[in-house]
C-alpha cells in the first residue's frame, strides 16, 4: 500500500513540474533583423529577417516602437523566398588619414583590391577607382619661433643710447630692442682737421615669429565591384514600419514587451486531470486500506 502511495505521489510532482516546460515550450523565440533601412524623410523602417527552417517567423516582433520621436508601426509583412545566388553592383567609400599629399604616399595607403562585406551581408573583392582618390587638408596648426636681428648704428658722438631705435621692424614683425654693444672708431683726420672718437653701437633687437603648418591630410576613396552571396536555405521576410510624424515617449505595455503569446487551458487541464485522477487514487487505496483493517479486527 505504501508503494501505490508513493507512486501517485511522483505523479502529482511530475505533473507539476511539466506546466512551465509546457509552457515555455509554447513561446516563440525572439527573431532579430539581419539588416535595418530608413527611408530619407524619416516615414519608413524598414527590418529584413534572414530565417532559417528552424526559425519560427512568429518570433518577428510586429509591435509600435519609437525612434528619434516618430512612432512607427507595422504596415506589412512580406516574405520573400531568397535565391540561390544574389550579386549586384556596390560602391564602397573609405576615408583615411595621410601625413603626406604627395599622389605616390598615398596611393601606399589605398590597395589596389579590397575585400569588402555589406550590411546585409553580400561579400566581395572590390577595385580602387583612381579617378575617385581625393586628397583634402584635415586640419591646420601653428608654430613660435624667437627672432634675433643685429643691426649697426656708426659714426655716433658719444655713447648715447637715445641715438637707438627701441624698436624695428623687419619682414613684417616688430622687434624689440634688447641689448647694445659699443667699438670705438679710429681717430680720423678731415682736411688736416683732428676729429674726436667716433663709436658704432651694436643693437639687438628679439621678438617672435608665428607660422601655420599642415597638420595632415584626409584622403577619400571609391571601391567598385560585384558583391554576392550564396543562400543558404534561408527565407526573407521584411517588415515595414511607417511612421506618423513626432509623438510623445511610448510606454511599454505587457503585451508590447512580451513576444505575441496565447495561453492555452490545455497545458493547465492536463496537469489538474492528473491530479484529480491521483487524489481519487489515494481515496481508493485509503478506503481499501480501512476495510483491509476492519476485516482483521472482526476476525
Amino acid at each position: 500500500m505504501k508503494r501505490v502511495l508513493s507512486l501517485l505521489m511522483t505523479a502529482m510532482i511530475l505533473s507539476l513540474v511539466c506546466i512551465p516546460s509546457a509552457l515555455a515550450a509554447d513561446t516563440s523565440s525572439a527573431c532579430y533583423p539581419t539588416s535595418v533601412t530608413r527611408s530619407e524623410d524619416g516615414t519608413e523602417i524598414r527590418k529584413v529577417y534572414d530565417l532559417g527552417p528552424e526559425e519560427d517567423p512568429a518570433g518577428i516582433s510586429r509591435s509600435d516602437f519609437q525612434q528619434d520621436g516618430v512612432r512607427y508601426t507595422l504596415v506589412d509583412l512580406l516574405k520573400q523566398e531568397l535565391p540561390e545566388n544574389e550579386s549586384r553592383q556596390h560602391v564602397e567609400t573609405v576615408t583615411l588619414e595621410s601625413k603626406n599629399k604627395d599622389m605616390a604616399s598615398v596611393l601606399e595607403l589605398l590597395p589596389q583590391q579590397r575585400e569588402f562585406i555589406t550590411d546585409d551581408g553580400l561579400s566581395g573583392t572590390l577595385t580602387l577607382q583612381l579617378d575617385t582618390v581625393q586628397v583634402d587638408v584635415s586640419g591646420y596648426g601653428s608654430s613660435t619661433k624667437a627672432v634675433n636681428v643685429t643691426r649697426s648704428y656708426p659714426n655716433l658722438a658719444g655713447q648715447d643710447t637715445s641715438y637707438i631705435p627701441k624698436t624695428i621692424q623687419d619682414g613684417g614683425r616688430t622687434l624689440t630692442l634688447q641689448d647694445i654693444s659699443w667699438q670705438t672708431d679710429n681717430t680720423a683726420s678731415l682736411d688736416g682737421y683732428a676729429m674726436g672718437d667716433r663709436f658704432t653701437a651694436v643693437a639687438t633687437y628679439s621678438g617672435s615669429a608665428t607660422s601655420s603648418y599642415v597638420k595632415g591630410y584626409t584622403v577619400t576613396a571609391n571601391y567598385a565591384g560585384t558583391v554576392s552571396r550564396i543562400a543558404l536555405n534561408k527565407t526573407r521576410y521584411v517588415a515595414i514600419f511607417e511612421g506618423d510624424g513626432p509623438t510623445v515617449d511610448i510606454i511599454p505595455t505587457e503585451a508590447d514587451s512580451a513576444p505575441d503569446f496565447q495561453f492555452k487551458w490545455a497545458y493547465l487541464l492536463v496537469p489538474l486531470g492528473v491530479i484529480a485522477l491521483a487524489g481519487g487514487g489515494m481515496g481508493t487505496a485509503l478506503f481499501l486500506k480501512r476495510r483491509h483493517e476492519s476485516g482483521e479486527e472482526e476476525a
